[in-house]
């Protein structure tokens, strides 16, 4: 059965239900269970239910199963459909009024050349172990093709004892590492990024305001190395695990031939080294 535009503008006109679909938008291309999503926006969940069959019955999400669990996630194509009949049966294809003219100049492009330097940005909650990894990783391996950066949301004091040993003993440089807050990277006077990446999930969780220019953005899920217990060396093991994982992904990112993809294959490059990363672990 065919589903209207209406059907999926009435879907949406609930706020919580909109809160939902940007949630899952937010955490792709992470599968969510039910009872992380009611956790992080606070719903109960017969309620949740509820908002998720409706959200289903509409095309704007997908639900697979997962052993014995069912995990959710934003269904970019029926998304896509909503916008695309959107521009086509209201708009009437007026390139002044909807996309691809009215977004994607406000969003801009990426002007991708050889040469040019790319401003990066890592955000994690705390800012002391996962972000500041990628820092180091990306500005190692890939020298002054990028500026890169990390903040936390709720940053730490100081960053995590083990993570700077750790670094350390690999040879990074952490003089010049600290803990930061991400309001430094904001506001009229901040510069402008090309790409943003979240690499912890209650970082992305969060509802945040859009960065200026709209930079390319991806979420790299990495398990959090602060949360381990044991010995010192079994915590160890899990600060490996999570650096491991970002030096896979970082690798990959610095690999792309960014003068050569349209924005919409580099997103799809972007998400697809979450999804190749998880499936190797």
């Amino acid at each position: 059965m065919e589903i209207t535009l209406a059907e999926r503008f009435a879907t949406l006109g609930h706020p919580v239900r909109l809160d939902v679909l940007r949630l899952l938008i937010r955490r792709h291309p992470d599968l969510l269970p039910a009872g992380e999503i009611a956790a992080v926006l606070a719903l109960k969940p017969n309620t949740l239910s509820a908002y998720l069959a409706d959200l289903l019955q509409s095309g704007l999400i997908t639900r697979t199963r997962s052993g014995t669990s069912l995990r959710y996630g934003a269904d970019l194509a029926g998304i896509n459909a909503m916008t695309a009949a959107l521009w086509i049966d209201c708009c009437l294809g007026r390139p002044d009024l909807c996309p691809p003219t009215s977004i994607m100049d406000n969003f801009g492009d990426i002007p991708m050349t050889p040469d040019r330097q790319y401003r990066v940005l890592f955000i994690c909650t705390g800012n002391s172990a996962r972000s500041i990894f990628a820092e180091s990783i990306l500005r190692k391996i890939a020298g002054d093709r990028f500026a890169v950066f990390s903040a936390g949301t709720k940053p730490q004091s100081e960053l995590n004892p083990l993570a700077v040993k750790m670094l350390q003993s690999k040879g990074y440089d952490i003089d010049s590492l600290r803990s930061k807050n991400v309001a430094e990277f904001q506001g009229p006077d901040a510069p402008a990024f090309d790409f943003v990446f979240t690499v912890c999930d209650r970082a992305a969780n969060e509802a945040c305001p859009p960065w200026p220019g709209q930079p390319m953005s991806a979420h790299w899920s990495t398990p959090d190395p602060v949360k381990a217990t044991g010995t010192e060396a079994e915590r160890m093991l899990a600060f490996q695990h999570a650096y491991g994982m970002l030096r896979n992904r970082i690798a990959a990112f610095a690999a792309l031939p960014l003068d050569a993809l349209d924005r919409i294959s580099l997103q799809h490059a972007l998400d697809d080294i979450a999804r190749n990363q998880e499936s190797a672990t």
